[in-house]
């Protein structure tokens, strides 16, 4: 009865979706990949604000309902019937009565399974489509036949462009790079690949003058290696601050690649991500007890993001004065499929090459996280660093008493292994946890 009802307020929403969109007209930016959706869907809000009326998709809006929710701009209902007639009066109201409503809608397009993107792409129409990144082992690569079919299935939002749409493609993602050949669309690429038009370089952790770290600072370089320092001053230095690892820095360059695609200012484009607002459990860096700094990765986790977390962990520097460890919470990696034990193990041996201090420690958490302690064994790291839990509810009461003075603890893990439980045992700032960590709202709580 649930999937029936469902269906049918899927389907309602998106007849009145089309409507909306057909009467109002707005510019539509759509974003996918199976890494880096939401961090790029932020940093491209955070640019575009500043020009124009511009709504985003909220939380993991991101499905055949998600993606009707934001289009017309009302709540989700759950499981409540009576929610959910409101929302459908509230998207026939905004149709029949005219209103003010964006004029750009940033929309972050995600699929479970096959067929989920055609779905998509047989009514949604874009005028930008943003690619991010596939990865060796993508994340929802479990209901799918093989890599290939996952990557046709994303590259099927490209076919929502408008005649006069714009492509932006990774070009750091061979696959992604590949999918210009299927468009004779405008295309812009970004990353750090010679060649590539929003050319990312020299990206680093930067540091307060008492050594904390405070964010991540990179060069841009618009037209590529071609144009750096010329007389137009295509070279730029960025600073975004509160955030790390190269995630965010690819989020920038896919933002910068839109307003240099649009002819929009790009320093006003920089400026606006300086210190812009973040969804929580995006490699956000957080106070904790016991003068600790927590690394909030716990919105989700695939293999590809995993390892940039881990380099990430690593690049941090102690100074001479400083003593702490280097901790890495790891949580399971769902759906993967028969990948799963292999994924998990490779995660491992990385876990044992960025955490190379004597008192770095593992922790473990999920039964397939058995096989990053496995992986994390046979690669040589000392056994008496790892630890292993059954689930997030356990490790959090060991973290309580095991966080130092100093330590720099990354949290990391798939979705339904709520590892912001682990975050949430440590922060130091209980007041505000609703807003600095995911999945608080009551729905969420409710779950174990």
């Amino acid at each position: 009865m649930k999937i029936i009802f469902k269906k049918i307020i899927a389907y309602i929403l998106r007849v009145e979706s089309q409507l909306v969109l057909w009467k109002y007209k707005p510019k539509v930016i759509a974003i996918t990949g199976s890494v880096g959706k939401t961090s790029t869907k932020d940093a491209v809000y955070a640019v575009m604000a500043g020009v124009s009326y511009v709504r985003k998709s909220e939380k993991n809006y991101n499905s055949e309902i998600g993606l009707p929710l934001t289009i017309l701009g009302i709540p989700n209902g759950w499981n409540n019937p009576l929610v959910w007639f409101k929302n459908i009066l509230k998207g026939l109201w905004l149709f029949i009565s005219p209103q003010k409503y964006p004029q750009w809608l940033v929309l972050e397009v995600g699929i479970g399974k096959p067929d989920d993107m055609r779905r998509t792409a047989s009514w949604l129409k874009t005028d930008v489509v943003i690619i991010t990144a596939i990865g060796e082992m993508p994340s929802h690569i479990e209901f799918f036949n093989s890599r290939k079919s996952l990557i046709e299935e994303k590259s099927s939002l490209i076919k929502t462009l408008k005649k006069d749409g714009l492509l932006i493609l990774n070009a750091d993602d061979e696959d992604v790079l590949l999918m210009k050949t299927k468009i004779k669309n405008c295309v812009t690429t970004f990353g750090f690949r010679e060649g590539a038009d929003i050319l990312g370089s020299g990206d680093s952790i930067f540091y307060d003058d008492n050594g904390t770290p405070k964010g991540i600072i990179f060069r841009v370089d618009e037209g590529g290696l071609a144009h750096r320092s010329t007389a137009e001053g295509n070279s730029f230095p960025v600073v975004v601050e509160g955030v790390f690892g190269r995630n965010h820095v690819y989020a920038a360059l896919a933002s910068f690649a839109l307003i240099s695609g649009l002819k929009f200012n790009m320093v006003n484009a920089i400026n606006a991500l300086k210190n812009y607002s973040i969804s929580p459990g995006r490699m956000r860096l957080l106070e904790g007890i016991e003068d600790c700094l927590i690394i909030d990765d716990t919105y989700n986790s695939s293999p590809f993001a995993c390892e940039f977390a881990l380099k990430t962990l690593k690049e941090i520097k102690f100074l001479p004065h400083q003593t702490g460890r280097k901790i890495a919470v790891l949580g399971d990696m769902l759906e993967l499929g028969k990948h799963t034990i292999e994924a998990h193990k490779n995660i491992g041996k990385i876990a044992e090459e960025n955490l190379s201090g004597k008192e770095d420690a593992l922790i473990v958490v999920g039964p397939r996280a058995k096989a990053i302690k496995e992986g994390a064994l046979l690669a040589g790291m000392n056994q008496e660093n790892v630890f292993e839990f059954l689930n997030s509810s356990e490790a959090a009461k060991f973290i309580k008493t095991f966080a130092q003075k100093g330590d720099f603890i990354l949290v990391k893990g798939s979705q339904g292994m709520r590892m912001e439980r682990i975050v949430e045992a440590i922060l130091l700032d209980q007041k505000n946890k609703n807003k600095l960590l995911v999945r608080q709202d009551d729905a969420w709580q409710k779950k174990k």
